[in-house]
């Protein structure tokens, strides 16, 4: 199999007298939908910080396209092609897509703004993903749907070249016509060669878009495992603990 672009082994992370993290094992790999499962407390929120940079682990290897990286903070990371896609988005509601696709990296020309230039690179960001729900990206954030404000903060993490995308809870609160909207989105991702990492709760999601399923529980991985080996009655069991991966 090919070189995963990010592989953990070993991974731990405390906090104080309490461990979060107990040696944990990860692969993600490119072109590939890779789901993290896990009920509230597992670990999912610390592993992604420390792939982010923003909580650095406390030991373990990480290996970025097979070479050895120490991701110490979020710059780091975004240097390497990490981009996370929080629950919150991060969106700037009073500003337009442009401006949020773009913000805190503006392009200048002669000490101006080069709005063309972001424009044209935000409308082919959106269009490489086959976006045509968004009228113009020109739009204020404010007017758009849930499922459109996912899209975009999508959209930015593909105009920085990212070669994994980290999705939290990406259909959360959006309803069923804005959740196919979104995976949809998710498998073109995939199918542009990045690597993508979701976590989400809802396993019906999951079993629709996601190559492989690793599951936490109590800051171990249980199992990462093909969706196509596994049912969703199996992941409940690894998710609460009733079953192993010995039986």
């Amino acid at each position: 199999m090919a070189t995963p672009v990010i592989e953990l082994t070993d991974v731990k992370k405390g906090f104080g007298p309490v461990e979060v993290l107990k040696g944990v094992n990860l692969e993600v790999h490119a072109g590939k939908v890779t789901a993290l499962v896990g009920d509230n407390g597992a670990g999912k929120s610390t592993l992604i910080k420390g792939l982010s940079g923003v909580q650095p682990y406390d030991s373990g290897t990480v290996l970025f396209e097979g070479k050895e990286v120490d991701i110490h903070d979020p710059i780091q990371a975004a240097e390497l092609g990490i981009e996370v896609v929080y629950q919150d988005l991060a969106l700037c509601e009073n500003l337009d897509i442009v401006q949020n696709m773009f913000l805190g990296r503006e392009e200048l020309m002669q000490r101006t703004l080069d709005e063309p230039s972001m424009e044209l690179q935000a409308t082919q960001a959106l269009q490489s993903l086959s976006v045509r729900t968004v009228k113009s990206v020109r739009q204020k954030v404010s007017s758009l749907s849930g499922g459109q404000r996912q899209t975009v903060a999508i959209a930015r993490s593909v105009l920085r070249n990212a070669k994994l995308v980290i999705l939290d809870e990406p259909t959360a609160a959006l309803g069923v016509a804005q959740t196919e909207q979104v995976l949809n989105l998710v498998q073109r991702l995939a199918s542009s060669g990045v690597a993508v990492l979701i976590i989400s709760h809802n396993l019906a999601d999951v079993f629709k878009v996601c190559d492989e399923i690793a599951v936490l529980y109590l800051g171990r991985m249980v199992t990462q495992i093909k969706t196509s080996e596994t049912s969703q009655n199996d992941v409940v069991g690894y998710i609460t603990g009733t079953k192993s991966t010995e039986e």
